[in-house]
C-alpha cells in the first residue's frame, strides 16, 4: 500500500532552517508528481509547494518563493522540502502528499502522517 513518512520537522528560530524529507513507498514514485501542504493553527490546509514526476517543474505559493525549494530523488523515493528564513507564519503541521499522475494538476490522492515545524523564538 502506498506510505509516505515524513521526517525532519522541529522548532527552529525566525531566520533558521529546516529541510523537510518524505520517504515514498507502495508505487513508482518517478511516475508521480508529489506536492507538501501545510496547515496552521486555526487554518485549512493549504498547498505549499508541488514537483512534476521528473522533477523539471516546480510551482510555490507566493509566500514561500525564494525561501522555500521542492525537490525529489527518483532514485531514492524521497521528495524534500528545503525551507530557508523561515518565519513564525510558517508554523504548521506539514503534509506530503502523492498526486494521481505526472503533473501536479492532477489531485492529490494520498497523504502522510504530517510533521510539526514551529518557527519561534
Amino acid at each position: 500500500q502506498v506510505q509516505l513518512v515524513e521526517s525532519g520537522g522541529g522548532l527552529v528560530q525566525p531566520g533558521g532552517s529546516l529541510r523537510l524529507s518524505c520517504a515514498a513507498s507502495g508505487f513508482t514514485f518517478k511516475n508521480y508528481a508529489m506536492s507538501w501542504y501545510r496547515q496552521a493553527p486555526g487554518k485549512e490546509r493549504a498547498l505549499v509547494a508541488a514537483i512534476t514526476s521528473s522533477g523539471s517543474s516546480t510551482k510555490y505559493v507566493d509566500s514561500v518563493k525564494g525561501r522555500f525549494t521542492i525537490s525529489r530523488d527518483n532514485a531514492k523515493n524521497v521528495m524534500y522540502l528545503q525551507m530557508n528564513s523561515l518565519k513564525p507564519e510558517d508554523t504548521a503541521v506539514y503534509y506530503c502528499t502523492k498526486r494521481g499522475g505526472l503533473t501536479y494538476y492532477q489531485p492529490v490522492d494520498y497523504w502522510g502522517q504530517g510533521t510539526q515545524v514551529t518557527v519561534s523564538s
